[in-house]
């Protein structure tokens, strides 16, 4: 595509937005570099790798990209270079890791994908990253331990620096020498080790001159007695130089054969970098994937310029292709005709591209071969300028390569020239292009254009609105309305006199004023109808709302019943449990006396199995023959009403009257509840005889541990017996009590307990893997 239409677009700015949330140099390069395509299957493949680094990005919180230098130039000249420096083999090292992070978060992905697809393109070298992060330290630093060699050169180096120093540090403390000596210290010359000497006391102190000051006062000199510990510390610098220089050609050359491979995977690294910046651009501008064809339609629902302030974007909704090809958009200077030309071709250019549109969803566009443009240069969204100027050169050149798989856009189409040659002109032109097919849209002021596009099949009217009584206009697109220039309404508001308005009026052609009444009239006719809509979608969202508010309520209602269900069923079941449990608690000690009286005990377990039945007829649902039901609950309750509890359908009687919170205690069976007043309906029940009802419970199931941390210490007893007894009667032999470490009061008042309960055999505190201190291991007896 054109280059200049390009800029004309604005899409370069785009570029440069997309370039921004690029992570690494490679990808920042990918995306300067886009270039939109023209065929179906490209656009479709790229749309879709969007669409997966998308939903990726969201479930990663950021792209697995990682940053990574451009070792490029460097992979380029290895083959003719000895070796690298430390800092390029570290960058080296550092791409091999971006490499190996971008894989392995890709093929973490269990469902294959075109991202999967493009990840086998990345190459991982595991043992030279390893191998490099081995033997550097940092950009200036090789590790000792990098070879066996470079670990004795460099132990012996320290060696020969400490006998050095050492002698020197004699001389220096010595109070012969001290008053030959500018300064108490020792430093370097020429890798050499110097004391500074006073010039006068040269002979004094024998040895090698280095260096002296500027002055000429201080002299440099080596001492004869470190000359050869000094020799012996150059030469060890010099084979530490050789076997650094020897471990960098080592390492450049584990890095030589596979120098292409890495190449080509920092490519491939910097197309998935450019997937994701793609994926990250579109979550800032709450983008959607437009749905894509072939047959030059395009459906705009809610566009947003991705280049205006979000907050003062006016989205548009557009569409052509399908009844009209070609839509001429009228409307006053600064309406947003332009932008509206902009946004269409910019959507365009971006879905072509791989990328995400600011619209909503179902927006729908075309994939065009090549799109045009003919917008003056000067203009700027952002300075909300307009241009009237119109390049002939551009047009012809857009005659003669224009067809049907084009894209046109045509900005103050005839203006500049004299107003009925220029019109004429742009009908011709007009007529041209959609004779080819070509989808169009140009903007214009001309009436003449208007009634042209209102006789001619295949071409549609639209224009930008404009308030009147604010002067301003407002952005918003209606097609199937010509616009209307609005000069006089403008004037006259302004201040112009009315005999002026009238006489202008008066030289304006009985046609054209026929002509702008009908546009008067169908515009006045819209808004109404824009009214009309606005009012009906305003009592549909109340509607819904309400209906929301409703299933919300219903939904509720029915939770709060199941919860109260659920509630009482379980404190039934609890009930019937423990009353069974202490019925076998009765009878085991029973059996467990020798001599006992005979009718004291078949009393005991007769009151013990009433006690039982009287539980578990509580949860059997009485038979009702007769249900009085007020419809409306009762403004107040006393107690020993007869109500009847909606959210549960069981009845009961009332306990306590409503409290300050509203909420009344009712007996139900062996349950109190404390039930909302709005819940309670007054009653009449009469029941009728039935035989003793049962309900049979499933035998209670015991699990191998329990759990009794945040407990105090009585509570916590009490359930580790109900624990322990209900253990026993499962016939489990070992069990775990979790009780947690924290301050050890809960484990002493459990183990405490334990010692003296007649069913634990012995217990011992949580072995390794077990729980350590925060569980006891209970062995109950057989």
């Amino acid at each position: 595509m054109d280059k200049k239409v390009l800029e004309a677009l604005e899409y370069d700015k785009v570029l440069q937005m997309l370039k921004s949330y690029a992570v690494s140099c490679i990808g920042k390069e990918n995306a300067e570099a886009l270039i939109p395509f023209n065929n179906m299957a490209e656009v479709s493949r790229e749309l879709e790798l969007t669409s997966e680094a998308q939903k990726l990005y969201f479930k990663l919180g950021s792209s697995p990209v990682d940053d990574f230098p451009d070792i490029r130039p460097q992979l380029k000249r290895m083959h003719a270079s000895m070796y690298l420096s430390l800092k390029e083999l570290l960058n080296i090292a550092s791409c091999i890791r971006a490499i190996r992070l971008c894989k392995k978060a890709l093929t973490s992905e269990k469902e294959p994908s075109l991202l999967t697809m493009e990840a086998e393109g990345l190459v991982v070298f595991g043992f030279i990253e390893d191998e490099i992060n081995r033997c550097i330290l940092n950009e200036d630093e090789l590790f000792d331990g990098a070879s066996p060699a470079l670990a004795r050169i460099r132990r012996e180096l320290r060696m020969a620096n400490e006998k050095v120093r050492e002698k020197l540090n004699s001389m220096i403390r010595s109070t012969t020498y001290q008053k030959y000596l500018q300064e108490p210290i020792i430093t370097m010359r020429s890798g050499r080790f110097v004391l500074p000497v006073k010039q006068e006391y040269r002979r004094q102190i024998p040895g090698i001159v280095h260096d002296q000051s500027g002055s000429g006062q201080t002299l440099f000199i080596e001492p004869a007695a470190v000359v050869e510990l000094g020799n012996a510390y150059k030469k060890l610098i010099a084979d530490e130089r050789d076997e650094v220089e020897r471990i960098l050609t080592e390492l450049t050359a584990m890095v030589v054969p596979y120098a292409n491979d890495i190449y080509q995977s920092l490519v491939c690294l910097g197309r998935i970098d450019l997937y994701f910046a793609k994926a990250a651009l579109a979550g800032e501008l709450g983008a959607v994937r437009p749905e894509l064809n072939g047959e030059g339609r395009i459906k705009l629902i809610c566009g947003r310029h991705p280049l205006i302030d979000k907050n003062a974007v006016v989205p548009i909704d557009i569409w052509l292709g399908k009844e009209f090809t070609t839509l001429i958009i009228t409307g006053p200077n600064t309406g947003g005709k332009t932008v509206t030309l902009k946004t269409v071709g910019l959507f365009v250019l971006m879905a072509q591209s791989g990328m995400f549109v600011p619209a909503k969803a179902g927006t729908e566009l075309s994939v065009f071969k090549n799109v045009y443009a003919d917008i003056g240069d000067e203009q700027s969204i952002e300075q909300s300028l307009s241009t009237f100027s119109s390049h002939m050169t551009r047009i012809v050149n857009i005659l003669d390569n224009a067809d049907e798989g084009s894209l046109v856009l045509l900005d103050e189409l005839g203006a500049g020239t004299d107003p009925v040659e220029g019109a004429a002109l742009a009908m011709s032109i007009l007529e041209s292009l959609h004779e080819r097919s070509s989808i169009t849209l140009a903007t214009t002021h001309y009436s003449e254009i208007k009634a042209f596009a209102l006789s001619r099949d295949g071409m549609e009217n639209a224009s930008m609105e404009f308030d009147v009584d604010r002067l301003c206009p407002t952005y918003r697109l209606f097609i199937g309305i010509p616009g209307k220039s609005n000069a006089f309404e403008i004037s006259q508001r302004l201040g112009v006199s009315d005999s002026i308005i009238d006489r202008a009026k008066e030289f304006l052609a009985s046609d054209d004023i026929r002509f702008e009444d009908v546009i008067s009239g169908a515009e006045a006719q819209r808004r109404i109808a824009e009214q009309e809509r606005m009012l009906a979608e305003q009592a549909r969202a109340e509607l819904d709302a309400l209906r929301a508010d409703a299933e919300r309520e219903r939904k509720r209602q029915e939770e709060a019943k199941r919860t109260y269900q659920a509630k009482a069923r379980e404190e039934a079941r609890r009930m019937v449990l423990e009353t069974r449990r202490e019925m076998d608690k009765l009878i085991a000690e029973i059996h467990s006396i020798k001599t006992i009286n005979r009718s004291e005990a078949d009393r005991k377990i007769q009151q013990t199995r009433d006690a039982m039945r009287a539980h578990e007829a509580a949860l059997a649902e009485p038979e009702q023959e007769k249900i009085i039901d007020m419809s409306l609950p009762p403004k107040s309750v006393k107690v020993g009403d007869e109500v009847r509890i909606v959210s549960l359908e069981k009845r009961g009687t009332v306990v306590k009257p409503a409290d300050a919170k509203g909420e009344v205690q009712v007996q139900v069976g062996i349950l109190k509840l404390n039930v909302k007043l709005d819940d309670l309906r007054h009653e009449e029940i009469k029941q009728k005889e039935s035989g003793r009802q049962s309900v049979s419970m499933a035998k209670e199931t015991c699990g191998l541990s329990m759990d009794i941390r945040g407990r105090l210490v009585d509570d916590a007893v009490i359930e580790v017996d109900r624990y322990i007894e209900n253990a026993a009667m499962h016939g489990l032999r070992e069990v775990s009590i979790i009780h947690g470490k924290g301050t050890g009061a809960l484990r002493a008042g459990i183990q405490s307990f334990l010692k003296t309960h007649r069913l634990v055999e012995s217990f011992r505190q949580g072995a390794y893997g077990e729980g350590d201190a925060g569980v006891t291991v209970v062995t109950i007896k057989k």
